[in-house]
């Protein structure tokens, strides 16, 4: 049985579940960070660019406190939508040791059922890629190049991005690329 809230005009309220308040959080983050890129890539200025660091530096901190607390946010514990958020802040998160730790949580949910298998392939590709090895299913692509960061035997790549949900990499490449022409 839920708790009653406080009253608003006389009405109780149901006290809102805690991973409801979670999911929420999460996707919040992770839309103020989207605003706040797409504004930058709008106006790139100096601020801009200083306003998407402190998000992510924020984000970052909130996400390892959620994680401390209740463990990584499986799409089992806040729903799908709001774990690829925490993903996504994951991803920007300026603190490699926390991205290592939560890629090994994010494994064990995935083992379990709990995560998506494709939240695991693109944390485990960053932090391969961070760490100077060849990442296993391709989805880090050099900015600079438009090539994909060395893969782990890339003649299996395409196996491996199936088996996690992902199409072949020539086709994520192809979508890449049209982002980068701005024909998206």
């Amino acid at each position: 049985m839920r708790d009653a809230a406080p009253a608003r005009e006389g009405i109780p309220l149901l006290a809102v579940p805690p991973q409801q308040v979670l999911a929420a959080e999460l996707l919040r983050r992770a839309q103020d960070e989207r605003r706040l890129a797409h504004e930058a890539r709008s106006a790139p200025t100096a601020l801009a660019g200083a306003r998407i660091i402190e998000c992510r530096a924020g984000n970052a901190d909130a996400l390892h406190a959620i994680v401390a607390r209740h463990g990584w946010p499986s799409a089992a514990l806040v729903g799908e939508p709001a774990s690829t958020a925490a993903l996504m802040i994951l991803l920007h998160s300026p603190d490699l040791g926390f991205q290592l730790t939560c890629r090994d949580l994010i494994a064990e949910a995935v083992a379990d059922g709990r995560c998506p298998a494709v939240h695991h392939a693109y944390i485990a590709d960053h932090c391969a890629v961070e760490l100077s090895q060849p990442q296993f299913y391709g989805t880090r692509v050099d900015p600079g190049t438009l090539f994909p960061y060395p893969i782990r035997h890339p003649e299996t790549v395409d196996e491996r991005r199936h088996d996690v949900g992902l199409g072949p990499l020539a086709d994520h490449l192809r979508a890449v690329r049209l982002e980068a022409s701005g024909a998206m």
